[in-house]
């Protein structure tokens, strides 16, 4: 493959004033960093439009995925979205506004509460995700299924190895 990149042109101006370096890892994770700042803009931009931002989508995807009635405590939607429950609170306070969920007293615990996606919450996540999956689909229309397949194996086996 003679496709050249920025990170193409930075790897070889290492080689050239370094050349004692193994640049491989620069090689890969260059292009990770390159790849998430550039998908991380158009998912972004695509969830916009439907008046939230990728974070938000967090949220309301998350919730959604807990399946019926979505709902999950701020605590475990923290935990799965590695946040702070003030970064939570914050998103949390802009999607009820919005209408898209609801909290309510927790019934199993009275200092708890419960965070549940509202029908104009469903409907939103559920449209969202589509156009989302569009996006990035779109994005991997250069690689044929079996290469998909490979790079997703190979991403897994990068992230588990990193995040021991």
């Amino acid at each position: 493959m003679n496709d050249k990149d920025p990170v193409d042109a930075i790897v070889g101006q290492w080689a050239a004033v370094r050349p004692d370096l193994d640049t491989a890892a620069m090689e890969v994770f260059g292009r990770v960093f390159r790849l998430s700042r550039a998908m991380g803009d158009r998912m972004e931009k695509t969830y916009a439009s439907y008046g939230v931002s990728r974070g938000e989508f967090d949220v309301l995807a998350t919730l959604r995925r807990a399946d019926v009635p979505y709902t999950l405590s701020p605590r475990e939607l923290s935990a799965t979205l590695m946040l702070t429950t003030g970064g939570m609170t914050g998103r949390l306070d802009k999607l009820e506004r919005a209408g898209l969920l609801r909290r309510s007293p927790d019934p199993h615990d009275r200092r708890g509460l419960q965070v549940t996606l509202t029908e104009k919450g469903l409907a939103l996540i559920d449209t969202a995700v589509v156009s989302g999956l569009a996006v990035q689909t779109a994005a991997l229309s250069g690689l044929d299924e079996q290469q998909v397949g490979q790079l997703a194996d190979l991403l897994r086996k990068l992230l588990s190895s990193t995040e021991r």
